[in-house]
This record gives structure tokens, C-alpha cells and sequence, in this order.
């Protein structure tokens, strides 16, 4: 307790100081992964703060390659005091990075030194910062599965409402239905790519409230409840294609191209290609379309989710600059209270008070999908879990063959579960 209230009253000093002008410009090391849409949108907010910080804190960003590559440079520099001061991070690789020891706890009173707390974030988010109760990040958004629909297909065939969004789609039988009617000539149903199904088995589980992991309870997929899930998710996905209403074996680009092109009445993918839509549209290249929260096709909403975040390294045998950390606190304020920008890349700000702004609900499309942030299925609390991790291996490996017809759905949920269980 002595050390968190001296931690505090070194950082409100600095805090003070740097409000004050009376210390000299700070300099915050900072590392992300964000190429293409997202790294522009990211490189504004960094220009931003450093002209309206000038003189007092000045962001140093470099971009390094998504994956693998940045989470093991970020852990071995981390490992000899040579990582950045501040660095963007998936929420799910949390556990792990923690377990390498990689990153620093964040208490509350060093967020509440710079007005911020826990209740001012999505839940999910917040509580996904966290490791046995310790936060080791700050959400900045929340990112996840979504459904795109083609605007001029769906009201021809009655599917849209008066308030001008997607009607009739809830319910397995009403949603295949609708595969059904949108699946003739050249035309399908669905278009998403085949990599990517896990995380639309993976909502399909979180809809049937299933639990993928459970250190107490025997790991994954701990009960023959939870395995059957899987297997029912797994399924769904499989009789899809097997109808014809989605493509057996598509590609990312083809599958974007088949959905842009008027070739398909949906497109499941991330909200992370709402940028394109919207720049396609801008050029006159595309059709009125929209995009909306996955439809409820099993007890309850849900939809698979992750969350970029901002980390404080561990940088172990450095010396602890206070007043470092203090400008390091500002800038994930700043950030945060400045996320209507990273809004226009799709992404859902964490940060409520953007969430809830006149200007984050005139935004369209975001503003119809957002209420995924407070159903979002976030990866399991596991070492295992996280982009560029064994988790995502074994979806890879048994779960997207299963959906092609490579591997019987029950069996691929059995031999998911065991191989996971074998890495713990």
C-alpha cells in the first residue's frame, strides 16, 4: 500500500509538472502494428497529439509487422529494458504477455490520476484488460464478426424494415431461409472467406452460451455440454456450404469481391472492412449497403470480439521514471477521448463517453452495430489464446475443414479439445 500511494504521489508531482510547463519535453517510445487503414488513422492521432502537446510530450511511433513478429520483439526487448514506452496490443494475448512477463500492471490510481477508470469502458473490454484482477492494459476499442448486407436485394425480397435496417433475420430457420432465397444462378447467400469461419462457429458457440475454457473445470471445452456446442456451431457452418448458399473454398479478396460485386446478399467478415465499403462507395463502385449485428440464431447475442488496447512494457532492470509514465498515462487519455477518428476504420471505441456521443451515433454504419461491444465473445483467459497463437492454430487445423466437409464436425470439436488440453 506505501508503494502505490508514493507510485501516486510521484505521478501526480508529474502530472502537475507537465500541466505546468515546469519539466522538459517527454518523449514517449511507441510501437503498434497497424498497416493499411488503421495505421493512417493512427499515424493522424499520433500528429494530433503531438501538436497539441508541443513542448511538453512528443510521441516517437514506429510501425512494426503484425503477428508474431511484433508480440516477440515486443517480449524479448521488453525481457532487457530495451521496449518502447507505450505499444498497441490484442486483449487476447493479454494472459500470455503476462505470463512472459512482459508487461506492467496499471493501477487504479494511476488511471484515476488522469481521470480515468474502469466503469468509463465497455465491460467486456475492461474486464478482458485484466488477469486475476490485475489490468495490465487500457482498451482503446473493441473490433468484431459483423454482417454486411446489400441494401437493394434485401428490401426487394422484404427483408428490410421501416427503420430502413435488416427485418426477419433472427432465428436459424428464418436466416437459412434467406440463404435460400438470395442462393440462384451465380448468386449465393453468404460470402465469407474460409479462413475466417472460426469466428462465426466461434459466435455461434458464445450464442448457445457455451464455455470454451475453464482452468478449474478441466480446461477446454470442459463438459460434453460444451463440446456438443462446438460440434452444433461447427455444424451450421458446414450444412451452409454444403447447400451451396456460401462457397466451399473462397479466399479473402475473392470473397470481398464476390459481396462488392452484387453476388452475394451478405458478406460476414470483420469490421475492420467498413473502410472499404464506405471508399468503394465514395467512387460511385458500389451499392447502397449497410451493416448490422450478427443475427441471434441460437438463445442469445453474440458475436466473436477482440479489442486493440495500449500496454505499458515491463522493460526489465530500467529504471522507473515516473514522470515517463506520466506522459505515457496521458497519451492512452488522449488517445481514448480522440477515438471518433479510429471509429471511422469500423472499430467500436471502448471509451464510453465517444461510444455514447451524438457524433458516434450519426455514424454509419458503426453506430447499427456497436451493441456487439456489450455481447462481444472475447477469447478464453488462456496462455493459448490471442492473433498469432496455438488457439488460433487448432481453429485453423480442425475447425475450418470441419466446415468444408473435410473432417466430421464432432470429431474436429473432439480433437480441437485434446490438443488444446495437450498444450496446457
Amino acid at each position: 500500500m506505501r508503494k502505490s500511494i508514493r507510485r501516486l504521489a510521484l505521478a501526480s508531482t508529474a502530472f502537475f509538472a507537465l500541466a505546468t510547463g515546469a519539466m522538459a519535453q517527454q518523449t514517449v517510445v511507441w510501437w503498434d502494428f497497424l498497416a493499411g487503414g488503421d495505421g493512417v488513422r493512427m499515424k493522424a492521432l499520433i500528429d494530433g497529439f503531438n501538436k497539441e502537446h508541443d513542448g511538453q510530450i512528443k510521441i516517437e511511433g514506429t510501425t512494426l509487422e503484425w503477428g508474431t513478429p511484433f508480440y516477440t520483439k515486443l517480449q524479448t526487448s521488453s525481457a532487457i529494458g530495451e521496449g518502447p514506452d507505450i505499444a498497441t496490443y490484442h486483449l487476447s494475448r493479454i494472459p500470455l504477455a503476462v505470463s512472459s512477463g512482459t508487461l506492467s500492471p496499471i493501477t487504479d490510481e494511476e488511471l484515476a490520476a488522469v481521470g480515468l477508470a474502469d466503469d468509463q469502458f465497455t465491460p467486456a473490454a475492461a474486464e478482458a484488460a485484466k488477469v486475476d484482477g490485475t489490468r495490465y492494459a487500457v482498451p482503446f476499442d473493441q473490433h468484431g464478426l459483423i454482417l454486411y448486407y446489400n441494401k437493394a436485394m434485401l428490401a426487394e425480397a422484404g427483408y428490410i424494415g421501416d427503420d430502413g435496417l435488416p427485418k426477419g433475420l433472427d432465428g436459424m430457420e428464418n436466416f437459412e431461409a434467406a440463404l435460400a432465397k438470395f442462393t440462384h444462378d451465380d448468386q449465393v447467400g453468404l460470402s465469407m472467406p474460409t479462413g475466417d469461419r472460426y469466428r462465426a462457429v466461434y459466435s455461434f458457440f458464445g450464442q448457445q452460451g457455451g464455455t470454451m475454457f475453464d482452468a478449474d473445470a478441466g480446461g477446454f471445452f470442459p463438459t460434453d455440454e460444451d463440446l456438443a456446442k462446438l460440434t452444433t456451431a461447427t455444424a451450421t457452418m458446414a450444412r451452409w456450404v454444403e447447400k451451396g448458399w456460401t462457397p466451399k473454398q473462397i479466399e479473402s479478396p475473392a470473397a470481398l469481391a464476390t459481396f462488392t460485386s452484387g453476388k452475394a446478399a451478405f458478406f460476414i467478415m470483420g469490421n475492420w472492412e467498413v473502410p472499404t465499403m464506405t471508399d468503394l462507395k465514395a467512387k460511385g463502385e458500389l451499392f447502397d449497403w449497410g451493416a448490422v449485428q450478427l443475427p441471434v440464431l441460437f438463445d442469445k447475442s453474440a458475436a466473436w470480439s477482440d479489442s486493440h488496447s495500449f500496454v505499458i512494457p515491463a522493460n526489465a532492470g530500467k529504471e522507473a521514471d515516473p514522470a515517463k509514465r506520466a506522459a505515457v498515462l496521458q497519451v492512452i487519455k488522449w488517445m481514448d477521448e480522440h477515438s471518433i477518428s479510429w471509429a471511422g476504420a469500423g472499430h467500436i471505441p471502448a471509451f464510453n463517453a465517444v461510444r455514447e456521443s451524438a457524433e458516434f451515433k450519426a455514424l454509419k454504419p458503426q453506430s447499427d452495430y456497436a451493441g456487439f461491444a456489450a455481447t462481444a465473445v472475447f477469447d478464453p483467459r488462456t496462455v493459448l489464446a490471442g492473433p498469432a497463437a496455438p488457439l488460433g492454430d487448432a481453429w485453423t487445423n480442425y475447425i475450418v475443414p470441419a466446415t468444408s466437409g473435410e473432417i466430421d464436425p464432432a470429431e474436429a470439436a473432439t480433437q480441437m479439445r485434446d490438443d488444446l488440453n495437450g498444450q496446457l
